[in-house]
Parts: C-alpha cells; sequence; structure tokens
C-alpha cells in the first residue's frame, strides 16, 4: 500500500454506521458515524429500518471523505462489517416486505425453545449457532408459524449487509461470516444447511448465495457512488461480521489469545484453524476465512448496564458532572473505584435484557443480592461493573473447556477507557490484559480483510504489526481471590434462580398472569 492510497472500513452497528478511512498499516485517518433509530412497536420485538440505514451509509461515507478530503480514486478498497443475526424479507422487486429485525429481537422465543428440546441439538453443532431467538433461523420459524403471508410472500430473506450489497451491486450473496451467524449454514461444507432448510421448508433460491469473506465485487451504482464521492469502479472486499473482524483489528490470531470487547454489549473470542462447537451449546463459532474461525461467546449487557443506571438512578452524578464539566461516567467510576474489590458482598447479575452466552436464556432478569444498610450508592455502581465482567468471565470460562486456557487478553471496546473497569477485568481474569491503541476494532478489520481480498496484504496475521499496545494491567491477586468466591455465588444463583426467571419473564409478557415454575 502506497502512502498516499487509503482503503475504507465500513461498520454497520446496532445503532450506528461507522466509515473509518485508514493509511498504510493500519493508520486512521479519518471516520463518521451516523446514527439510526431502533423500533420496539411491541414488547420483545426490536426494528430497524433498511432504508434508514442505507441513508446512514450514504451520510457516513460522504463525510468521511469530505473530512479526510481524499482522492476517490486513490481508495484502493473498501472492506464491510457488520453486526449479526439481523433479517429482512424481500419480495420479487427486492423492496422489504419487513423491517431488519436485529439481533435484540426476541419475539421468537417459544420457537427457540421448542428448537431446543426437539432437534435443536443437531443444528447447532452443524452450524455453530446456539439455538436463541437472536438467530435467523429462530426468527424464519416464528414468521412461518405467526405471519405466514408474509413468509409465503417472500422470494429473498438477507440481512442488513446483503440489503446494502443489493442496493450497491443488485445481487444477492451473503459473506462465509454473516452466513455462518444464521443457525442455517453447515460450516463443514461451507453451504446452507440441509437440515435447517428442511425444518423451515424453505428453498434455497431464496436465500443468498454464499460466499468467500474475500469476494470482490465491482461496479457499483452509479447514483449512489456519486452520492457518496465514491469511484463506482473501487472494489468492494463483502468482509465478515463485526465480532471476527474485532479479533482481526486488535490482532488477536494467535493460539491463547482472547479478545474481550464490551460496548453496549460484549462478547469473548479466540481463533482457532478450524470449526470447533460445545456440546453444552454454551458459545459460537463463525468464519472469517476457510482457515480462520472464531469461536466465543456474546454477552447482552455490557456497556448498557452503566447506562441504565446512569438514566434511572443517576441523576446526581448528572447534576455534578455538568457543574465540573466532566462526563457522567467518569465521576460514577471515581465512586466505584472507592469500594473495595466485591462491593462488600453485594452482588449484581446483570441479565436486564435476558442473556445469550453462555445460558442462551432470553427470560433471565437482573438482581441485586445481598444489600444491606451498609451499601449506598458507590457499592451499587461497582456491584454492576463487577457483574458485567462477570459475565464476560462466565463466557470465558466455558471458551477455556472448549479451546484451551487464555495465554494473552486483549481488550477492547468502550469500557476499555476506564482504568478501572479494565483493572477487575484483570483481577477477575486473574490474567494480565492488554489494551490497544485502535479505536475501531471492526473496521480496522474490515479494512484489512479487504486489502487481503485485493491481494495488497499477504497475511492476515500481518496485521499484529499495525497494532500498538498503550496499556498493561496486571491483576491484583488478593482482588482475584474476592472475585472467584462471589463468582462461585453468581453462578449458584443463576441456577437456584432459573424457573423463577421464567416466571416472572412472562408475568412481564402477559402483563400480570403468573404462573408457576412448573408450568
Amino acid at each position: 500500500m502506497k502512502q498516499d492510497e487509503r482503503v475504507l472500513g465500513l461498520d454497520i452497528g446496532t445503532t450506528s454506521l461507522k466509515a473509518v478511512l485508514f493509511g498504510p498499516n493500519g493508520t486512521m485517518m479519518a471516520k463518521h458515524s451516523s446514527e439510526y433509530p431502533l423500533y420496539q412497536p411491541q414488547q420483545d420485538w426490536a426494528e430497524q429500518d433498511p432504508e434508514e440505514i442505507l441513508q446512514a451509509l450514504v451520510d457516513a461515507v460522504r463525510h468521511v471523505l469530505l473530512k479526510s478530503k481524499a482522492d476517490p480514486k486513490k481508495i484502493i478498497a473498501i472492506g464491510f462489517s457488520a453486526a449479526m443475526h439481523s433479517l429482512i424479507a424481500l419480495d420479487a422487486d427486492g423492496q422489504p416486505l419487513t423491517r431488519s429485525l436485529v439481533w435484540t429481537d426476541n419475539r421468537s422465543t417459544s420457537q427457540a425453545e421448542r428448537l431446543k428440546q426437539h432437534g435443536g441439538h443437531d443444528i447447532y453443532l452443524r452450524t455453530g449457532t446456539p439455538i436463541h431467538p437472536m438467530s435467523p433461523l429462530c426468527k424464519l420459524l416464528w414468521m412461518k408459524e405467526e405471519d405466514p403471508e408474509t413468509f409465503q410472500k417472500s422470494a429473498m430473506f438477507v440481512g442488513i449487509k446483503e440489503y446494502l450489497l443489493f442496493r450497491l451491486f443488485g445481487t444477492y450473496i451473503m459473506d462465509y461470516s454473516m452466513a455462518s451467524a444464521t443457525g442455517m449454514f453447515e460450516l463443514s461444507k461451507l453451504d446452507w444447511d440441509e437440515g435447517a432448510l428442511k425444518l423451515l421448508e424453505l428453498e434455497r433460491s431464496r436465500l443468498p448465495q454464499p460466499v468467500p469473506t474475500t469476494h470482490i465485487l465491482e461496479g457499483m451504482n452509479q447514483t449512489l457512488a456519486g452520492h457518496m464521492g465514491l469511484d463506482p469502479q473501487t472494489p468492494v472486499v463483502v468482509g465478515a461480521s463485526d465480532g471476527v473482524l474485532a479479533n482481526l483489528g486488535v490482532g488477536a490470531m494467535g493460539e491463547g489469545e482472547v479478545a474481550v470487547t464490551i460496548g453496549t454489549s460484549g462478547a469473548v473470542r479466540m481463533m482457532t484453524d478450524k470449526p470447533l462447537t460445545d456440546g453444552q451449546q454454551r458459545t459460537f463459532c463463525y468464519a472469517l476465512t476457510e482457515r480462520h474461525w472464531v469461536v466465543g461467546g456474546p454477552t447482552n449487557n455490557g456497556g448498557i448496564m452503566l447506562r441504565w443506571l446512569r438514566d434511572q438512578f443517576g441523576s446526581p452524578e448528572v447534576e455534578v458532572a455538568k457543574r465540573l464539566n466532566i462526563d457522567p461516567y467518569d465521576l460514577m467510576i471515581q465512586y466505584a473505584e472507592k469500594v473495595p474489590a466485591g462491593a462488600e458482598g453485594l452482588l449484581f447479575l446483570p441479565f436486564l435484557t435476558g442473556e445469550r452466552a453462555p445460558i442462551w436464556n432470553p427470560d433471565a432478569r437482573g438482581l441485586f443480592f445481598g444489600i444491606s444498610l451498609r451499601h449506598q450508592r458507590e457499592h451499587f455502581i461497582r456491584a454492576v461493573l463487577e457483574g458485567v465482567i462477570f459475565s464476560i468471565f462466565s463466557i470465558g470460562v466455558a471458551l477455556r473447556d472448549l479451546a484451551g486456557p487464555a495465554t494473552k487478553i486483549i481488550a477492547s471496546g468502550g469500557f476499555a477507557r476506564s482504568a478501572v473497569w479494565r483493572q477487575i477485568l484483570s483481577d477477575v481474569m486473574g490474567k494480565e490484559l492488554l489494551v490497544p491503541e485502535v479505536e475501531e476494532a471492526s473496521a480496522l478489520g474490515a479494512a484489512a480483510i479487504a486489502l487481503y481480498g485485493v491481494k495488497d496484504l499477504e497475511a492476515l496475521e500481518d496485521v499484529k504489526h499495525w497494532v500498538r499496545i498503550s496499556e498493561t494491567h496486571k491483576p491484583n491477586l488478593q482482588n482475584s481471590e474476592v472475585y472467584l468466591q462471589l463468582f462461585d455465588m453468581y453462578e449458584r444463583l443463576y441456577s437456584k434462580l432459573k424457573s423463577e426467571f421464567q416466571v416472572m419473564a412472562e408475568f412481564q409478557r402477559t402483563g400480570g398472569f403468573m404462573p408457576t415454575p412448573d408450568q
């Protein structure tokens, strides 16, 4: 890559689309983020408008080119990253029949529970996607049963990235990485799973053509290219999902190198050279390339827990922070830092939005346990920070059982800006923690896979040389001992309350009917 050449990484996230322009060696030149709303028309539904996301793409790319003053002719490749598990039904003309059903949509909870009991285990072992309402498999099963008219009318089912690529190039394709997160893609064959298609009574012609993550598209729609300020002949590499590209972006590619990302939600991931699935169905397995696979697990409940605490109970901190001209989160974490590890016996189960890995239970609910008169505001803040990390650690335990122990932990995401939160992670994991300078790991991963696709990057492992470590944390072993005791209680509490969580979730859904746990 020459000094004046650029590569564009596009990251389609849960709340915004980020366009990031990189120069040689992954140097960030400019970035722009365009947000879009989430619609929740009913309990457990979560949707986005595909056209609003298309407009966000146009806006983000146009603005990043304006900010950087880059010559479009010098952009040698574009790569895509995207959040997984979305589903859009399209008619024969490619027009959306539905909004995009995103990963937080839980409308297919009953279908997922039924599938877990009847055939779901075998589907998971073949596809690597745990049986959960997030997966397009369960969403399609819901649509087939609850909205059969739309299901039958649909000529094509895609995710948000595939929809954008269709609008840009007029073709229906899905990279192996995104396909491996649908619950309908057989990992060993890199093709749609016959068992899942049979379950849905779905013809493969109604799904996009699976392609490698390095697949190149050229000849972009000239009108859209013009609106973005791009050369229509710029090679576009289809890329992969945001999780596997985040591993690539922080350089977590070697044996035992674990990437921990905590933003709104969170994830723990490790790269392997072959597909691995877990007999207990605790982890996922998604493709990066035919030789690079990522195993791990996501948590619903990352930074959104601290935002919930701020919004619902943090008015005093918000007011003080405003007077001091600092971020309310920084003030809350300062308070939490004064409290010893373990929050003096206050434990938080952070399942406010259900939970994915390792329990895959949308009915799990949040809980503060051990509250006493001695506990003050700062204890609750500390307990929330620790509860999120316990959730991360529980995924790490499942990952260790499947792929071996961690030798290195690399942290990224919004939480990585907090030294206190990073130290809690190091203490709970009992490992040294490395913090790279990378701000936009998934977008950098998308840029890297794009360069690899156009043969400008010899090996994906070369990305390691781009990553510079800015901070390190060594575990406080005394704190680690405290956390191991509390984590044991964390797991026991969930196990004992699992059936009660189910009752409470049903009570919340029905607005007052309280079934007994064995119903």
